[in-house]
């Protein structure tokens, strides 16, 4: 490779990557400038700036982004950068505002970006002269869906509708199991900094494969039945539905045993009244609604959804990234919602023991593609099996690699674009 930035499909082949793809620094640039900043990013949830003068710190790649709920109830996303020297203007993680001031020259901004002060005004020519072009700069496109806030840097591209395809379905899986049909992401998130490429954590979440080897100790301990879901005699499928999206469904499975809240890892009898909301808001719906369970889906390309929990993926280098993890809440749900934090605590949480185990391939990952040889990663697990489901989507076992050559070709289509 020169210093020229390289020729993509060289480099990603229907059933193989190249290991530059992890650790080149001009590759992780070129991606900011054609993933992060151009494509659509999940930034945050509703939920967490629930109050107009509610605001919380989030990123968009590198780039350090307020979310805030202004005085006329809409989310807004602003730049952490004083519009006269560039300092941060906002230091802590969350809190109430109406304001932002920088600690460096006293410029004060509206939660919603406008300049409305700045001390010493005649160096300026006395006050009104300047504030309608110096502004906190906004995030040029914002929407969501189910109250999941996307952003893009880009002034146009794709809808956010256009970005999440089929995805979109589950997020909605997820919002129906509320009994008010509504998703919160209120219970504080935690910080996990990983010595690798984000793109390996991008992959394991769609890696049906790892689970019975890299979490064997824990499913044998705690006698759980996941690993059962995640082998070759599972009737779950891969899918790979588009944009870089995929998930593991695991709904044929939990069809088969029609059992509701058995995705829960309990039974109806132990959550009683949140199956008595259920039925009462669903009717007949809520008993497929509580067999079938929660997503395990990869948005594209930063948001997982694990059935109870969700992970943000920040890129931070070539060769590290941060991840953020929370437990799913669901309004109306208080029942579910404390057994959800308790196994988020215990599976992700500082001595959680699945994320755990998760870091400890990404790292031996990141170390092993620094290696000369070989060359490439292999993704050709299942491609021979591939089929199309009802939907037309790409499917695959349990175990095949369906979502990550999903994952793969549209990084491509991205990153090969004019």
């Amino acid at each position: 490779m020169t210093d020229l930035l390289p020729d993509y499909p060289r480099l990603i082949e229907p059933d193989r990557v190249h290991g530059s793809l992890y650790t080149d620094p001009r590759i992780f640039a070129d991606e900011l400038a054609r993933i992060w900043y151009r494509t659509w990013v999940y930034v945050g949830h509703v939920s967490e700036v629930r109050q107009p003068g509610d605001y919380v710190r989030k990123s968009i790649g590198l780039q350090d982004v307020i979310m805030t709920r202004g005085a006329d109830g809409d989310v807004h996303l602003l730049l952490n950068r004083c519009a006269h020297r560039a300092n941060l203007v906002c230091e802590a993680d969350r809190g109430h505002a109406k304001s932002f001031r920088c600690p460096y020259h006293g410029w004060t901004y509206r939660n919603t970006g406008e300049l409305i002060g700045f001390p010493f005004q005649q160096g300026y020519g006395g006050k009104g002269t300047i504030e309608g072009e110096l502004s906190l700069a906004a995030v040029p496109r914002i929407d969501s869906h189910q109250g999941f806030v996307f952003a893009s840097m880009a002034v146009d591209g794709p809808s956010l509708a256009e970005h999440l395809g089929e995805a979109a379905g589950e997020l909605d899986r997820l919002a129906r199991l509320s009994p008010d049909g509504e998703v919160e992401l209120t219970a504080g998130w935690l910080k996990h900094r990983t010595r690798a490429n984000w793109k390996l954590l991008a992959e394991n979440e769609t890696d049906g494969y790892h689970p019975q080897f890299v979490h064997g100790s824990i499913f044998s301990v705690t006698q759980s039945p996941i690993g059962a879901l995640y082998s070759d005699k599972s009737t779950a499928v891969t899918r790979n539905l588009g944009n870089g999206h995929s998930e593991n469904d695991l709904r044929p499975e939990f069809r088969r045993m029609a059992e509701p809240m058995r995705w829960f890892g309990t039974t109806q009898d132990r959550v009683p009244d949140y199956v008595r909301k259920m039925r009462e808001a669903y009717g007949e719906a809520a008993e497929q609604i509580m067999i079938e369970g929660a997503p395990h889906v990869m948005v594209f390309p930063n948001l997982f959804i694990a059935e109870i929990q969700v992970f943000v993926i920040q890129p931070a280098s070539a060769g590290e990234c941060v991840q953020y993890s929370t437990a799913v809440q669901l309004k109306g749900a208080a029942e579910l919602n404390r057994r959800m934090v308790s196994q988020s605590v215990g599976s992700v949480g500082p001595a959680g023991m699945l994320l755990a185990d998760d870091t400890e391939m990404y790292e031996r990952n990141q170390r092993g593609v620094a290696m000369l040889q070989p060359e490439w990663l292999d993704l050709r697990r299942g491609l021979r099996r591939e089929r199309l489901d009802e939907r037309g989507l790409k499917i695959g076992t349990a175990t095949d690699e369906t979502g990550m050559r999903g994952f793969w070709a549209h990084y491509l289509s991205l990153m090969a674009a004019a």
